[in-house]
Order: structure tokens, then C-alpha cells, then sequence
């Protein structure tokens, strides 16, 4: 995990300061709480490079279509995901609290850092191993594959989802190579 990301997770948007991040940590496991639609979810803070504001992917051609485009990161190539498509929603609508949440993902011995087009990040906090249940056999709202599990925080449903069964590992390749090509 890049060290940067506890001063990251503390943007205006996100309402964490480090200390709290620490404190959490040491607490049990952190997840970083999104919004996409109506839903809530979590992915492990450690797959977690950093956070930033939107910015609009120049379009690649022949890509699925959840792949929106890449951005520049300071200088590197990031293909950017739109979530909602992945999960066969209708596309994110851009907001004023529209982020792109960096996630690292380990493939053929590599890691491959790819954006996440998010309708808004709520927080880091902690999700104890054992609030966190087994997926439902019915009722998900995306395939039951991509998720982890299902816990409660805050009275609401968190979704906590699987990275690397979200994004296939052939798309993560060929999303890998076009980054490759285009730096």
C-alpha cells in the first residue's frame, strides 16, 4: 500500500483524518465506504492506492464498455472503470462528488493500477471479519460473484466487494496492456 494514502483518505471529501485511520487499524480491518446508485460499498483499504477528484479519461478505442478511458496520474497511464457499467447499471452520472478511488491488483506476478469511477467516497472505517456475512444466494443488486460478503454499518448494508473477481483477470490484462501501450 503507498504510504500517501492515509494523507489522501484525508481530502475534504473524505471525512477521516490520519489519526482516526490509525486508531481504526488498530481496531481491525479498514475498508473505504463508497456510493454507487443507491448502494453502499466496501473494498479493502489496502487494495487502496489513493483517491482523487474527477477527471474526464480520454476514450480508447475498442475497450469494453466499462472501461471509460485512461487519465494521467503523475505521469502514469490509469484506465479508468465505470463501476456502475460493470455491474450492467446505466452509466455514472458525474457530480460535484464524483471520485476516481486507484486500486492496485495483482496479476501474473504484477501489480496493475487501475481507476474506479465511484458516485461518491463516504469514509474509511472498520468492518470487523466476523460482521461481515456470506453473499445471499438471491436478491444482489450485481452479481453475486463480484461481492465478498454483506456487512451492517450504520444501520445500512455495506456491500464488500471482491477487487479481483470484480474486474476479471483477462479484462485487468487486456485493460494492462492497453495502459502499457499508450505510456
Amino acid at each position: 500500500m503507498n504510504a500517501t494514502v492515509p494523507a489522501t483518505l484525508s481530502a475534504p471529501h473524505l471525512p477521516a483524518t490520519t489519526g482516526a485511520v490509525a486508531r481504526a487499524a488498530a481496531r481491525g480491518h479498514l475498508y473505504l465506504k463508497f456510493t454507487l446508485g443507491s448502494e453502499l460499498f466496501a473494498i479493502d483499504i489496502q487494495r487502496i492506492r489513493e483517491i482523487i477528484e474527477y477527471t474526464a479519461p480520454s476514450a480508447v478505442p475498442m475497450m469494453p464498455e466499462s472501461l471509460l478511458g485512461v487519465i494521467n496520474v503523475r505521469g502514469s497511464v490509469v484506465p479508468v472503470i465505470d463501476l456502475a457499467k460493470r455491474f450492467g447499471w446505466a452509466a455514472t452520472v458525474v457530480g460535484r462528488r464524483t471520485s476516481i478511488v486507484i486500486v492496485e491488483i495483482a496479476h501474473k506476478e504484477q501489480m496493475h493500477v487501475l481507476g474506479l469511477l465511484v458516485d461518491r467516497v463516504n469514509a474509511v472505517g472498520q468492518i470487523a471479519n466476523d460482521a461481515i456475512e456470506p453473499v445471499p444466494a438471491f436478491g444482489a443488486s450485481i452479481k453475486t460473484e463480484f461481492i465478498a460478503g454483506i456487512a451492517k454499518s450504520d444501520e445500512r448494508f455495506v456491500i464488500v466487494l471482491s477487487i479481483e473477481r470484480t474486474l476479471s483477470i483477462d479484462e485487468i490484462a487486456m485493460v494492462a496492456s492497453t495502459a502499457s501501450h499508450l505510456a
